[in-house]
């Protein structure tokens, strides 16, 4: 049986819904004005963390003025420390330390607590109850506590310091996890995959973590925020990074008696650490979400 053949007008209208389909998709990936500024000061602190042994002036050690804590200067844009090191080498190297170790941190807190997550919500009450028992005791516990009894325990190391901002928060991230699980696991084409016989690691694999990635991602990005200021809090404390690494918390802690002589050293890394955050916030803020774009078209429907 032969197939009629397609009109003009019907190609004609095909071709005029291809852009309006394109622009209804490209809206999904909009920003807001804050989503964009929080992209941009993110960007700059990708860009630095991965370019800063060629973005610094200065080697990071060097002593580049006699003068401690000196002015602004050509040679010293930010000053010089309390050994007479240039501030803006230091600031660069720190933050490269602090992004990549918050977000592995962060990285391995979130694979850890969705796997966990999807683990609880597709075996039963026999291994959710145990597992979801034992993470709320870790919840229980500050995690600025937990940090400082596990450093001081432990020691301090730059793996150690990864591992502890990670369980620190994983729990959080499996909580989150979990719930989105179980919710997913409750809608129709879940219902279908069982009555499939689908096996529980394809449901869990292919019906669950796809419809988990958008929140889980939103939630790792905030989850960021806190581990960076956890872990610049360990620094400031002298129980995070240790010479001859330097993080921003650190670099606040090493100059703070440059306050009593007015020196804006102290300032600078603190800035950085604000800057980071709040970039890593408005960034996460300004992401769209699926379920205003499910409204407006149901509106539309309408």
């Amino acid at each position: 049986m032969k197939s009629s053949p397609i009109r003009p007008d019907q190609a004609a209208a095909t071709i005029a819904c291809l852009p309006a389909a394109r622009s209804r998709r490209l809206a999904g990936f909009r920003l807001s004005m804050g989503g964009w500024i929080g992209a941009l000061m993110v960007a700059v602190a990708l860009f630095v963390a991965l370019f800063a042994p060629w973005l610094a002036p200065h080697p990071v050690g060097a002593i580049v003025s006699p003068d401690l804590y000196g002015p602004l200067t050509m040679k010293a844009p930010l000053g010089t420390d309390y050994l007479g090191r240039d501030m803006l080498s230091r600031i660069i190297d720190g933050t490269r330390l602090t992004v990549l170790l918050a977000l592995a941190s962060a990285l391995l807190s979130a694979i850890t607590g969705t796997l966990l997550g999807l683990i609880a919500a597709v075996s039963g009450r026999a291994i959710d109850e145990p597992l979801s028992r034992l993470l709320d005791a870790f919840t229980s516990i500050p995690s600025k506590m937990f940090a400082l009894m596990f450093v001081a325990a432990l020691g301090s190391s730059l793996t150690l310091l990864i591992l502890t901002a990670a369980v620190s928060y994983m729990p959080g991230s499996y909580r989150i996890a979990r719930s989105l699980a179980v919710n997913i696991g409750t809608t129709e084409y879940v219902q279908v995959a069982r009555a499939r016989g689908e096996g529980v690691l394809y449901i869990a694999c292919t019906e669950m973590l796809p419809n988990m990635i958008h929140p889980m991602l939103t939630d790792t990005g905030l989850r960021f925020t806190f581990i960076v200021l956890l872990l610049s809090s360990l620094s400031f404390l002298g129980l995070g990074v240790q010479p001859p690494y330097a993080d921003l918390g650190s670099l606040v802690r090493e100059n703070m008696t440059g306050l009593g002589e007015g020196t804006p050293v102290v300032i600078f890394p603190a800035l950085a650490i604000a800057m980071l955050t709040i970039g890593v916030n408005l960034l996460v803020d300004g992401l769209p979400r699926r379920g205003g774009r499910t409204s407006k078209k149901s509106g539309a429907r309408a």
